[in-house]
């Protein structure tokens, strides 16, 4: 595996998402490029960043396809749950000392750039409709409560990951 290359048919349209792919992806180089170097704070470093942004980035997600009343959000939960459970076991055997750099580069490679053009750009256009209609209402009134409701749920979903960090030692 090489460094990800972003291209624009990854895009969703949605700036911010389309923001939060790209700082993946940048993670997921980081961790490339450290994988010959053998340091394993460093990497320690990157893995643990890159799994915390990217449980932010699905609470993100997750609350804007709820909120946009997307049919298949659970599923979609359920996916990003998958993955998480996934990266946590490798995580731990890293933790543990095993080397896991290419295993975790490949596999994030692999499961990134498939899960967007699968997965994500199923729920864009339920999603940009949502927006739309936010945005023609009392904009400002009407992004605040979004704002809230998204930082409420943030909160929450970092106080249930407060447990599981502690369980998995991260």
């Amino acid at each position: 595996m090489a460094l990800l290359v972003w291209v624009p048919e990854l895009d969703t349209g949605i700036p911010e998402i389309d923001r939060q792919h790209r700082r993946i992806v940048d993670y997921i180089n980081r961790l490339y490029e450290l994988r010959s170097t053998h340091d394993r704070e460093a990497l320690g470093d990157v893995i643990g960043e890159m799994v915390d942004y990217t449980l932010s980035h699905f609470v993100f997600e997750e609350s804007l396809m709820e909120s946009s009343g997307y049919l298949f959000s659970g599923p979609h939960k359920k996916v990003h749950e998958l993955f998480t459970r996934r990266v946590a076991e490798m995580q731990s055997r890293f933790d543990a000392g095993e080397d896991v750099t290419d295993e975790l580069h490949g596999m994030l490679s692999r499961w990134l750039f498939n899960h967007i053009r699968n997965e994500d750009h199923g729920y864009v256009d339920t999603a940009k409709a949502y927006l739309r209609m936010a945005q023609q209402g009392s904009p400002t009134a009407e992004k605040e409560r979004i704002k809230a409701e998204l930082l409420q749920e943030l909160e929450r979903r970092q106080k249930k990951k407060g447990l599981l960090a502690r369980l998995f030692g991260s």
